[in-house]
C-alpha cells in the first residue's frame, strides 16, 4: 500500500483495516469492505464532483473533506457494468445518482391515505376525498368495518375505486382489530388481489403461509408488501438490517417496518436502512488524474433492491414520515383529518401537501426544524416552509420533537440537517452544544438560533428573540402613545417585570437592560430569578411575592414562561388583582393568541402586546439567518394570521 502518498491519504480515510489490493491489468483496484455505520456520522470521504464527467481529479480527492450522511460506502461516479453514471455531487445516498445505469432507484414517494371508516359506504366517500385532496393511493382497512362481508364488499371498495389500492387486514396481535382465524383473513385478502387490488399487505409472522397460497395466481402488476410493526420502541441498526433480510427472503415485493420512538434519535437507525434497501448492484468509483485512463477503482458489494416503506410511529417519530422523499422511503401515510389515523403520529395529507410541501422535498432538500418539548403547538413548520417556497428555496422545515439536545446534535451530524430554531427547554442547553456562540447570545447566556456551517459542519448559536420581543414591545407602547420610531426607547426608566428566568427571560433581561430599564425578575424558584439579576444588575422576587409588587404605576409585565399555553388556557401567571399597576403587559405565548394574561390584562386597561409579534419578527431573523437572504415580511405575517 506504499504506491503513492494518494494511497496512503486513502488508507487514512477509510482505515487500512478496511482496505484491500488487488492488481487488475495496469490499474489498482481496492475493495473496501465497509462495516455499517450510522447514517449521520461525520466521516472524511472524496466528493463527487463534476471535473472530468462527473470524475474528480487526484488533488481533488486528496484534500476533500466532507461530511455527509453516511451507510453504504457509495462514493459511486460509474456503475461497474454501465460506466455512463455521473453524479451531482457528493453523497453516500444512492438515490442522488442521476445516472440510467443505476436501475431500480425508487424516485417519488407516494402519498397513501388510511381508510379507518366503520362502512363501506363511508370508505368509498374517503376513498374520493382522498383523490381529489392529491393522495396517490388509499389503504383500505378492512379490519375497521363494522360489519364486512367479502364478495359484497370488495366488489365495490376494489372494483370501483379511483385509486390504487393497499388493502389490508391487520390482526389484533399486529395492532389491528381483525380478530377471527386467518383462513377467513388470507381467502379477503386473495380476492382483493384478484379484483385488481395493487398492494395487499401481509404480516411476517404468517407471510410464508400467505406467499404459498397466492403463488400461482399472483398477478404481474400485483406487489405484496410483507410488514412488520413494533409498538415498544425502535430496534438496533443490525436488528433492523436482519428483520429487512428476513421480510426479503418471505417474498416481499415491497418491505414495510413500523416501529416506535422512544426518543428521535431512533429514527436515524430507520433512515440508515430505508437507504441501504435501495442500493441495487455492485459500483465502482473510477478515480481519474491528469490522462484518460483510471487510477484506481474503487469497488463495493450491495444487496439487492428493494423498495422499502420505513416509518417511526408516534410524535418522536414525525420526521420518518415527512422526510419519506429525502432519504427514499416507497410511501408515507396522511390522513383525511385529525381523529383518522390507523397509527400513532401519522399527520394528514393536507399538511404533508400544504404546509410541508411534500412534493417538493427531495435527496438534495435541507432540512430545517424547531427542536423544543413540546413542539406539536408551534406554528414555525407553516411559517418557515412558506416562506421558503417563496424564495424559491430547496429546504423543508420540521417540527423535532427533542429530549436532550445534545444526543440529538450527534445525531443528527449531517450537513443536509442546516440549522434549528431552538424553543423550551432547549434554549441554555445550546450554548454549551454550540462550536461558537455569537457574543449577544453568549451575553444572554441563550441560543434559540443554531446554523450549521455548510464548510465544516461546525454549529454557531444566536440569538433573535431579544430583537423580536423588545421591539415588539416598544412599537406596542409608541403605538398606543401616538409616537413614532425616531423617539428614544419607551423603555427607558421604566420598571420592567420578567416572569421566567429561562432563556426567553434571559433575552427579555438583557434587551430590556440595554434600553435603559430597571429590570425585576419573578421566578418560581427564587435562587433563578436571583442568578439572573445579579447577572444584569436588576432585582429578583418570587412568583408569590409578585402578586403584591407595586412600587409603582405604568410599569411593564412581561411573561416568558409556558404559563397559559394550549392545552392550558385557563392558566394565568398572575392574578388580574395584581395586574393595576401595569401599563403595558406582554405575553410570549402565542397560542392561543389571545391569553387569559393579556385578556385580562386589557380589562385592566393595560396596553397588551401579543407573543406573535415576537414571534414573528425573531422568525424573521432565524430566516434571515438560515438562508442569507431578506425574509418575506409580509408573507411570514399573512402566513402566521391565517394558522392562527
Amino acid at each position: 500500500m506504499g504506491d503513492a502518498p494518494f494511497y496512503r491519504d486513502l488508507i487514512a480515510a477509510f482505515g487500512s483495516d478496511s482496505m484491500r489490493r488487488s492488481d487488475s491489468s495496469a490499474d489498482a483496484v481496492y475493495l473496501i469492505r465497509w462495516k455499517f455505520r450510522g447514517p449521520f456520522d461525520v466521516v472524511r470521504h472524496p466528493p463527487i464532483r463534476s471535473r472530468r464527467r462527473g470524475i474528480p481529479d487526484e488533488s481533488s480527492l486528496r484534500n476533500s473533506t466532507c461530511h455527509q450522511p453516511t451507510h453504504t460506502p457509495l462514493l459511486f461516479a460509474l456503475s461497474s457494468s454501465q460506466s455512463k453514471g455521473v453524479c451531482r455531487r457528493a453523497s453516500f445516498f444512492p438515490h442522488h445518482c442521476e445516472s440510467k445505469s443505476i436501475p431500480h432507484i425508487h424516485r417519488m414517494t407516494l402519498l397513501c391515505v388510511p381508510l379507518v371508516a366503520k362502512t363501506v359506504e363511508q370508505m368509498m366517500a374517503d376513498m374520493a376525498a382522498a383523490k381529489a385532496r392529491g393522495a396517490d393511493l388509499v389503504e383500505i382497512r378492512l379490519d375497521h368495518l363494522s360489519d364486512f362481508e367479502p364478495r359484497r364488499d370488495l366488489h365495490l371498495l376494489v372494483g370501483d375505486r379511483p385509486l390504487p389500492v393497499l388493502v389490508t387486514y391487520r390482526p389484533k396481535w399486529e395492532g389491528g382489530e381483525y380478530e377471527g382465524d386467518d383462513k377467513q383473513r388470507f381467502e379477503a385478502l386473495c380476492l382483493a388481489m384478484e379484483l385488481g387490488a395493487e398492494y395487499v399487505d401481509i404480516e411476517l409472522k404468517v407471510a410464508d403461509d400467505f406467499v404459498r397460497l397466492i403463488s400461482e395466481k399472483k398477478p404481474d402488476n400485483f406487489k405484496l408488501i410483507i410488514s412488520s410493526h413494533n409498538y415498544q420502541s425502535t430496534p438496533s441498526s443490525e436488528e433492523l438490517s436482519s428483520l429487512v433480510a428476513r421480510i426479503q427472503a418471505a417474498g416481499a415485493d415491497i418491505v414495510k417496518i413500523a416501529t416506535t420512538a422512544v426518543d428521535i434519535v431512533d429514527v436515524t437507525r430507520m433512515f440508515q436502512v430505508i437507504v441501504h434497501c435501495q442500493v441495487s448492484s455492485s459500483l465502482s468509483l473510477l478515480i481519474h488524474n491528469s490522462n484518460p485512463q483510471p487510477l484506481v477503482v474503487l469497488s463495493f458489494a450491495t444487496t439487492e433492491n428493494v423498495p422499502m416503506i420505513g416509518l417511526v410511529m408516534g410524535e418522536r417519530g414525525l420526521i420518518s414520515r415527512l422526510l419519506c422523499p429525502k432519504f427514499g422511503g416507497y410511501l408515507t401515510f396522511g390522513t383525511l383529518g385529525v381523529g383518522k389515523e390507523s397509527a400513532p403520529g401519522q399527520p394528514t395529507i393536507s399538511d404533508l401537501l400544504n404546509v410541508y410541501n411534500i412534493r417538493q422535498i427531495g435527496a438534495d432538500s435541507k432540512i430545517f426544524g424547531i427542536v423544543g418539548k413540546p413542539v406539536g403547538h408551534s406554528k414555525s413548520p407553516v411559517l418557515f416552509n412558506a416562506s421558503f417556497k417563496s424564495v424559491g428555496l430547496d429546504a423543508v422545515y420540521v417540527p423535532l420533537l427533542v429530549d436532550d439536545l445534545v444526543n440529538f446534535l450527534n445525531a443528527y451530524s449531517s450537513t443536509d440537517f442546516a440549522g434549528f430554531s431552538c424553543t423550551i427547554p432547549h434554549k441554555e442547553a445550546a450554548v454549551g452544544c454550540c462550536d461558537k456562540v455569537d457574543p449577544i447570545a453568549k451575553s444572554i447566556g441563550a441560543v434559540n438560533t443554531i446554523i450549521r456551517r455548510p464548510s465544516d459542519g461546525k454549529l454557531i448559536g444566536y440569538n433573535t428573540d431579544y430583537v423580536g420581543a423588545i421591539s415588539a414591545i416598544e412599537d406596542g407602547i409608541r403605538g398606543s402613545q401616538g409616537v413614532g420610531k425616531e423617539t428614544d426607547s419607551p423603555l427607558a426608566g421604566k420598571v420592567f417585570v420578567i416572569i421566567g428566568a429561562g432563556g426567553a427571560g434571559k433575552a427579555l433581561a438583557y434587551g430590556a437592560k440595554e434600553k435603559g430599564a430597571k429590570v425585576v425578575i419573578a421566578n418560581r424558584t427564587y435562587e433563578r430569578a436571583r442568578e439572573l439579576a445579579n447577572l444584569i444588575g436588576g432585582h429578583a422576587l418570587t412568583l408569590a411575592e409578585l402578586e403584591t409588587f407595586h412600587p409603582e404605576d405604568g410599569m411593564i409585565l412581561a411573561n416568558t414562561t409556558s404559563i397559559g399555553m394550549q392545552p392550558n388556557v385557563n392558566e394565568t401567571p398572575i392574578r388580574k388583582q395584581a395586574l393595576g399597576s401595569y401599563s403595558v403587559v406582554f405575553d410570549a405565548v402565542y397560542t392561543p393568541k389571545a391569553t387569559r394574561l393579556l385578556r385580562e390584562a386589557e380589562e385592566s386597561g393595560a396596553t397588551v402586546v401579543s407573543g406573535l409579534e415576537m414571534f414573528i419578527r425573531q422568525a424573521m431573523g432565524q430566516f434571515e439567518l438560515f438562508t442569507n437572504l431578506t425574509a418575506p415580511e409580509n408573507l411570514m405575517r399573512d402566513t402566521v394570521m391565517r394558522y392562527t
